[in-house]
Parts: C-alpha cells; structure tokens; sequence
C-alpha cells in the first residue's frame, strides 16, 4: 500500500480498539464469523507467518500491519509521524509485553512467537531512531525508561536460552560417544534468540550512542554490564562463524595477531604475483582517449599464453583480496576491543592492572598502535572532528600514560 499519514493514524487508532469489542456489538456471531473467514482468505496470499488466523483481531491485524512497514520505505516523515500520533507507545508497550512472557513461556511455540514478537518490534524501533535525536530522547523517557528495562531483560533472557539451548544439543552424542563440540544452535528457538539478541542491541546501541541519558539509564539496569560482557565473550562462541562478527568486539591478542598473520600473507600474494610481460610484436596506441597496447602479430600460443597469464593473475588478486578482507575484519574487531577496552580502564586503576597482566610484558603501545591505525581510517573515511574520533583519541591519550 501507499502509506501517507492519514493511512498511518488509522492504524494506530485501530490499535486502541480493544478487542474488537466494539464491532461485536454490531455484529451477530454469524456475520463476526463471516468477515473473519474473508480476513484469513485475504491473509493467507501475503504469506505472513506472523499473523494469527484463529485469533483475528482489528489490533492485531493493525499491529501486524505497523510492523511491516519500514522508515526507508515511508520515508523520513514517518519516524517523527509515528512519534507524535502515538505509534511508538503502542510498540514499546508490545516489547514489554512479549518480555514478560519470556519468563513465563515454558512452551517451545510460545517462547519462539514471543521472541519474534519482540524482535519485530525491536527492529522498527531502531530503525526509526537512527539518527533521529527526537525518537531516542522521547523512548528514553516513554514510561520512566520502559523500553530500556524491557531490553535489559529480554538481553538476559535471552544469554540464558542461547546457552541453554547449545548446551541441550551438546549433550547429544555421535556414534563413539564423544559430544559435540560446541555445536551452533541451529533449531527454531536458537535462531529466534539470535535474531531477538541482535535486534535489542541495535536499539541500545542508538540510544546509548553518544547520549548521556541514554548511557546512564541503560547502566542502571541490574546486571546489565555483566549480561553485555558475557555476550561479548562467551556467546559469539554459540553463534555460526559468519554471524559472530555481529556481537564480538573481543579477544583482542588473537584478533591483533590474526590480523598481523593476514597481512603479511597478502605481502608475500602480490609481491610474488607475476608481472605482465606484453608481447613485442605490437606497440603503444591511443585510443578514445586512453593509452593501450595493441599487438600487431600473435601466434595461437602467445594468445593462449597471455590467455594463461591472465588467469593467473586473477587467482592472485582474488586470494590478495580474500586475505584483505580477513585482515580489516580482524583489524576492527581488534580496534573496537582496544576501544572497549581502554574505556574501561578510565579512571579504574583496578581495570588498568588487569588488563596489563594480560598484554606482552605488561605494555599498552600494542593497543595504542591499533587505536591509531583504526583513527587514520576514520579520518579517511569519517568527517574529521566527529564524536567518535574525538573519543578514540582520549582514549589512546589515557592509554600512553598509563
């Protein structure tokens, strides 16, 4: 549909109905029956696995609604829309709601519906408070801060379940009884864990982003820190290798070496590449602007050695490129981990000579290396001034003092 904002205030006042309660008035059950058999009929061509067939409402259908639509897609107007006819309320409030049964749900099925209920939820509001300073402070202070202690929550819940889950398919044996080691989790509930994690750490990251408000409420949360810590070094390790990039920002000495490794192996790539050797039969031509070699003679065994030569410079740059990727991979994880890292260590004395039992010979100059080399690629490709740059120097100036 066209959304515009008439559109727009219709669902959301129809999410204010309560249970249809005041169309069952109107209606007889034959008629209510009636109406509910052509809704299932238009719903089931959109395909929507999310929508409840026997349990038909005008909110829940409203709400269904709301949820599939994106800011990207109604454009700007929509976030500050959704904010001031209400919708963001309603949603903040359904997070509440499937947090709570999180606790309660010892149903498989109604722990997943609970889960992607959330996630759902979590996704529109992140998405509609990216770079919108209005959305982030109105949510902060929506119900005394009710959507940041309903993550709070549903991040708990969530590390318990992904751990539990793995542990439950780790005790299954293979045929010479040895577990399987660290096997990901890869049933329905594990994949709606993951997907729930993902989706309340973006809205905490917007929030907390460079927003002292945000930052502070969401530290006050009971145990929150440590839940964040444990994501960060022990949940990843549940997660399949091509997600885990997502969520880990730690392991610093393995990630700094890794990237050393891959580095070095890229070196040796291109400088062992053979270089192109053009046949002399031919010269130099300008052409539609460009200069290019044209050859004048070849033989069906220069072409298929040129031919060869191509090709092999093509593998080349391929793997160059494979272990460059690898590289700035590990280089912003590393970069990011130094960053945690050294924010931690400001103004904690504790924190500075722990985490120096863990550096080679006790040395901060492997962190500050990192820190610089990641700021030199923000100055590239950032605004030069931003907050963030601004942040990753205070912290590699703490970090030579110590």
């Amino acid at each position: 549909m066209d959304l515009d904002r008439a559109s727009l205030d219709l669902m959301i006042r129809l999410l204010e109905l309560e249970q249809d309660a005041s169309s069952a008035k109107l209606l007889n059950e034959k008629d209510m029956n009636k109406i509910k058999e052509k809704i299932r009929r238009l719903c089931e061509t959109v395909h929507n696995k999310h929508l409840d067939l026997e349990n038909i409402t005008t909110g829940h259908l409203a709400m269904e609604t709301l949820l599939s639509l994106t800011s990207k897609r109604a454009g700007d107007w929509f976030k500050e829309e959704l904010r001031l006819l209400g919708g963001l309320d309603h949603i903040v409030d359904k997070v509440k709601e499937c947090v709570d049964h999180l606790s309660s749900d010892g149903d498989e099925e109604k722990l997943v519906a609970s889960l992607w209920g959330a996630e759902r939820c979590l996704r529109v509001l992140e998405s509609v408070t990216v770079h919108n300073p209005e959305n982030q402070s109105y949510l902060i202070a929506y119900k005394d801060s009710q959507l940041i202690i309903s993550s709070a929550k549903a991040l708990q819940h969530c590390e318990e379940l992904i751990q539990q889950y793995n542990r439950a398919e780790n005790s299954i044996c293979i045929a010479d009884s040895k577990p399987l080691p660290h096997q990901n989790v890869t049933n329905h509930v594990g994949k709606a864990v993951e997907d729930c994690m993902r989706a309340i750490i973006g809205v905490l990251l917007n929030l907390t982003n460079d927003n002292e408000w945000g930052s502070t409420k969401t530290g006050e949360q009971d145990g929150l820190i440590g839940t964040a810590m444990n994501c960060v070094l022990q949940v990843p390790k549940y997660l399949p290798q091509e997600q885990r990039f997502d969520i880990r920002v730690l392991l610093f000495l393995e990630r700094e070496r890794a990237a050393q490794l891959a580095e070095s192996k890229t070196d040796e790539l291109i400088k062992d590449a053979p270089t192109t050797q053009h046949d002399k039969s031919g010269e130099w031509q300008e052409t539609s602007g460009e200069i290019q070699w044209v050859s004048t003679e070849k033989t069906d065994g220069t072409e298929e050695k040129h031919k060869k030569e191509e090709e092999d410079e093509e593998l080349d740059l391929n793997k160059a490129l494979q272990h460059a990727g690898k590289h700035m991979e590990d280089c912003i994880v590393a970069s990011y981990t130094a960053l945690l890292l050294g924010c931690l260590c400001q103004e904690s004395p504790i924190n500075v000579t722990t985490v120096r039992e863990y550096l080679p010979e006790g040395d901060f100059s492997i962190m500050t290396e990192m820190l610089k080399k990641f700021l030199s690629f923000m100055n590239l490709t950032c605004a030069v001034g931003t907050t963030g740059q601004k942040s990753i120097s205070r912290v590699i100036e703490y970090l030579e003092h110590c």
